[in-house]
């Protein structure tokens, strides 16, 4: 590797298990040469996630909830105590609940509404205020979305709301955050097979179509998507900013199903 990421040091939220797109992120950024830090949220997670950090040499560990103030005053305080600095924050953090995404959007529900706003999209807008004031030299941050943000997919319903106002977020952060050397972007991977993807109905129909369609006949994997990611917390990045980067074998060009297949 060409240590593109020595001597930069960041956060990675939303790590599940050893195929989280947060893991593919964080191991390509510590190939790199990264030295990272990783939250995850309760006892459970923590379990999965301390062999995975420690695989790349990580034992700063932070068990955040991003409902919590006190939670999140906490963790960016440690980081603040432990390394005085970041150089960039990974975010890949969503919730909605299982049984909404499924059957009909217009059957939402209120509180479903909001959590899953507050969740998806509000928490990358506290974590970037928190992060910013910790990157006084600049820095990156990323989070990650998806095509039933700006297209009905089916089975997405709340979700494809939620990404929509996390890629304005997106736009908005990096023209608040720009004068400060801050780049604020977000990847949308195509489907993939994590523990956030087997939540939405009709997954494995829906990673078969994308497959068969994109340009390139196959869907993303966990090394290009986290390659996305050093490129864009590296100095190679410096002027990428505000964008939302496809990282889907194209699929999002398609108007309609490939040839062969219609």
């Amino acid at each position: 590797m060409a240590e593109l990421m020595k001597g930069k040091r960041g956060l990675v939220m939303g790590v599940a298990n050893e195929r989280s797109i947060a893991w593919g992120i964080a191991k390509a950024l510590a190939d790199e040469g990264a030295e990272l830090a990783f939250s995850y949220q309760g006892e459970a997670f923590g379990k999965r996630v301390e062999p995975l950090a420690a695989s790349v040499g990580s034992s700063l560990l932070l068990d955040v909830d991003v409902n919590d103030d006190a939670s999140m005053d906490a963790a960016f305080a440690r980081l603040k105590d432990e390394w005085g600095s970041l150089d960039f924050v990974i975010h890949a953090i969503a919730y909605s609940d299982k049984t909404e995404l499924a059957g009909r959007f217009i059957n939402t529900t209120r509180d479903n509404f909001k959590n899953s706003l507050t969740i998806s999209c509000y928490s990358f807008i506290d974590v970037a205020k928190r992060a910013s004031e910790l990157m006084s030299e600049g820095g990156s941050m990323i989070t990650l979305t998806y095509m039933g943000s700006q297209r009905v997919t089916p089975f997405y319903n709340v979700m494809g709301v939620a990404k929509a106002a996390l890629e304005s977020a997106v736009r908005y952060l990096a023209a608040d955050l720009g004068p400060e050397g801050i780049r604020v972007n977000a990847i949308s991977p195509g489907p993939m097979k994590t523990l956030a993807g087997a939540a939405i109905g009709g997954a494995r129909k829906t990673f078969r179509h994308t497959e068969a369609n994109a340009p390139l006949r196959h869907n993303a994997t966990l090394e290009t998507i986290g390659g996305t990611a050093v490129y864009l917390c590296s100095d190679y990045g410096a002027c990428t900013s505000g964008e939302i980067i496809s990282v889907d074998s194209g699929y999002h060009v398609m108007g309609m199903p490939a040839a062969e297949n219609l």
